[in-house]
């Protein structure tokens, strides 16, 4: 069947990011910014409650590969803080979000030729992002290194919570897309995520080694593997 869309993930694939969690800096800033809002917690306490929050929501969530939800983590916080007013605090769990994630954000930018060949590509096939991410960073972040209008649809993990290699986001993506698995293919640089979740649905995969993500699992071999996002040109023309 001929192949109409081709479904990318965000990070590691088209972009290249570094974070740091684990950065005193983060908790500082963030215990610093909500004495603002009346909420007096030192930096230790601000990242101990954070993390068992996290952990909380992951085992009650029942997924087999469950997705944290940032902004739900921080307005359960801030609900324990004391602050009761809805808006208010969904505002601020927002705010607090994005404080987390730019402290922690060292390093984000394209890989080489990505909107090039994007620009190709999108003459040609239907694009879509499948993407194992939060969307209150995720969508400003596409925003911030220009990726805007590339990608119909754009699913994000977060809002659904469970992560690949879940087939369910995949389906998602190719429903939304009208297109079936035999008529797409996966773009991914995470053999576990991206090449063995898409393999489930019987899609053709390109495997991009890049500078993140698991370069192997079990038995799981993609359809084509590439070193450089350029190449995914010559990979999609041979599985096409």
């Amino acid at each position: 069947m001929t192949i109409k869309g081709i479904v990318f993930d965000l990070y590691g694939t088209l972009i290249d990011i570094e974070t740091d969690e684990s950065m005193d800096e983060i908790y500082r800033t963030i215990a610093h910014y909500l004495t603002y809002h009346g909420v007096y917690l030192h930096r230790w306490e601000v990242r101990e409650r954070y993390y068992r929050i996290m952990k909380q929501q992951k085992e009650a969530s029942g997924e087999e590969h469950p997705e944290i939800d940032v902004e739900a983590i921080w307005n359960e916080f801030l609900i324990q803080e004391g602050i009761r007013s809805d808006g208010i605090r969904g505002q601020l769990a927002k705010v607090v979000a994005h404080i987390y994630r730019g402290v922690s954000r060292n390093r984000l930018q394209l890989y080489p030729d990505v909107k090039r060949v994007l620009n190709e590509l999108q003459a040609s096939y239907r694009l879509a992002l499948i993407s194992d991410a939060q969307s209150c960073y995720a969508l400003p972040e596409i925003r911030a290194v220009g990726l805007t209008g590339y990608f119909n649809p754009i699913i994000i993990s977060s809002h659904h919570g469970f992560r690949k290699p879940d087939q369910r986001l995949f389906k998602k993506a190719l429903e939304r897309m009208g297109l079936e698995p035999s008529e797409v293919i996966s773009v991914g640089n995470d053999m576990f995520r991206d090449t063995y979740g898409a393999n489930l649905l019987g899609i053709k995969t390109i495997f991009i080694d890049s500078n993140q993500g698991a370069k192997s699992y079990e038995e799981v071999a993609p359809s084509y593997r590439v070193q450089r996002f350029d190449e995914i040109l010559t990979g999609i023309a041979s599985l096409a």
